[in-house]
């Protein structure tokens, strides 16, 4: 017999019939969240409540709660919080229930959310939250007590940090969204520092929380990552998330079997990348056909589109592929690109993924507003995190790469690269053989001969060994595959975590 089937029969041994009918009886109206008519009305709307989310996230039946009884008559005081597996591996998570009041946080949730943070980290696992909350409920400070932030805050860099917005989510639980390594939004969700009734109370302004901080804005400001059409595609996403990283930066990325793993041509990026370097044309076409199987996972498609940031697998092993986009301001580095990048960068480099840079572009956007959106410190931390990165780093030039865009892109020497590569007739140098011309006030006999220099730009480089090797497009997959399985050959030993505070948020 169950535990939680007990009934109080006076049959059972010892004794333990009424101990255990109250105990079964104190789980059940914890289980019972906000009551059967707050339950339902949410069922109507097509939402899961916070346990059904949770009993999706995780692997069938390994749930196993903690805290169960915290809040006493608050229902597991508004957070449904424990242990379970995605794909076999542990995780922690916590799922805010916003039908006992509005998923707020009491002193017993704030416990529960930094007991599960603690242990995720001590046992390192990753720590998943699934938001929908009022944040804290008031009443005054708490005075001496942990807050879980601090230990979110450890947690960055070495565990996996995920979150879920899933409804409105305001103030103190909100704020481990900006915290996280990835997070994922459902299309009626939002999330701000205060919601609309204290905006109004503050502000006199009246305003909807989709206008405050649903996907539109959340996506806009970078906060968001990815956005989903509703609860059960977001659960997916998070799990789908997790099969490129390793439970902790104690410990290797998983390989993977099966598929398309192994060398072959790539004939098809002939018609794919046009030699002329001023022709547009989809860089997602490029990973459709080198990556392995064709699937990748694109990371913060909305923000800064003239970089992908996609997580792939190549050779059966988990790489973070940083490419420009040519079909987006030709492929120039603006402000929000560089700040997505130096992010995933970051979080790849934590957990020891490859870092594959496909570049082509015209070097970082010029103009008056990119230059008020802070393009030139967006570079720098964009550069600092590929810099920084321990974890190996391929680099291959499909077309050109300019100035401080070539620099961000990890293609200058001496940068730590595990190898770099070009196609022929890869044009390179401080800025375009044009731009150069007018910078200088060229005549047309020099401006022909800067257009014949920036021409012969790969190969004076490969003479010098500035790439590694000049390639045929057809063999990009194989001597990418190559050149990372020689670089992997520095895993021999398991890995530490990179010595850094945390994530940049």
């Amino acid at each position: 017999m169950s535990p939680d089937d007990a009934t109080g029969a006076p049959d059972l041994p010892g004794g333990w019939g009424p101990t255990l009918a109250d105990l079964s009886q104190r789980r059940a109206a914890s289980r019972a969240m906000g009551g059967e008519e707050r339950l339902a009305k949410r069922h109507a709307r097509g939402l899961m409540d916070a346990r059904q989310r949770v009993e999706h996230l995780l692997d069938p039946g390994t749930f196993r709660e903690i805290g169960t009884l915290v809040g006493e008559s608050i229902a597991s005081d508004g957070i449904v919080a424990g242990a379970g597996r995605i794909d076999g591996r542990p995780v922690m998570v916590g799922a805010e229930d916003f039908t006992t009041l509005a998923g707020s946080i009491g002193p017993g949730s704030s416990s529960k959310r930094y007991r599960i943070a603690e242990l995720a980290l001590r046992d390192r696992m990753p720590l998943l939250m699934l938001l929908e909350g009022a944040g804290h409920r008031g009443g005054g400070g708490g005075g001496r007590a942990p807050t879980d932030l601090l230990i979110q805050a450890q947690c960055s860099g070495r565990v996996p940090v995920l979150s879920a917005v899933m409804g409105p989510s305001a103030g103190h639980g909100a704020l481990i969204v900006p915290m996280s390594d990835f997070s994922v939004m459902t299309a009626d969700g939002a999330v701000f520092t205060a919601g609309p009734p204290v905006v109004k109370e503050s502000l006199g302004e009246e305003i909807s929380k989709e206008d405050l901080g649903g996907p539109s804005v959340a996506v806009a400001s970078g906060l968001i990552h990815n956005v989903t059409p509703d609860d059960a595609s977001a659960l997916d996403m998070l799990r789908h998330y997790l099969e490129f990283f390793p439970s902790s930066a104690w410990s290797h990325p998983p390989r993977v079997g099966g598929g398309d793993q192994g060398p072959r041509p790539t004939d098809e990026l002939l018609g794919i990348v046009p030699r002329d370097t001023r022709r547009v044309y989809d860089m997602a076409d490029v990973l459709d056909v080198v990556v392995d199987d064709g699937h990748w996972f694109e990371v913060q498609p909305g923000f800064g589109p003239s970089i992908i940031c996609a997580l792939a697998h190549l050779g059966g092993d988990p790489v973070a592929i940083v490419a420009n986009q040519p079909s987006v301001l030709a492929g120039s580095v603006d402000a929000d690109a560089a700040d997505k990048a130096a992010h995933f960068i970051s979080v790849a480099d934590s957990f020891h993924l490859p870092l594959v840079f496909l570049a082509d572009n015209p070097g970082m956007l010029p103009g008056r507003a990119s230059e008020r959106a802070g393009v030139l410190r967006s570079g720098a931390r964009m550069f600092a995190a590929q810099t920084q990165a321990t974890s190996p780093k391929l680099h291959l030039t499909l077309r050109k790469a300019y100035g401080f865009g070539s620099m961000v892109m990890s293609l200058v020497g001496f940068d730590g690269q595990s190898a770099t590569f070009a196609y022929p007739g890869a044009t390179l140098g401080a800025m375009g053989a044009a731009a150069m011309s007018r910078a200088t006030g060229a005549d047309v006999d020099e401006a022909t001969l800067l257009r014949e220099a920036e021409l012969e730009a790969s190969y004076r480089s490969a003479a010098n060994l500035g790439f590694d090797e000049l390639i045929d497009p057809r063999e990009t997959r194989t001597v990418l595959l190559d050149a990372l399985r020689r670089a992997l050959s520095r895993r021999q030993a398991p890995p530490e975590p990179v010595q850094r505070t945390a994530i940049t948020p």
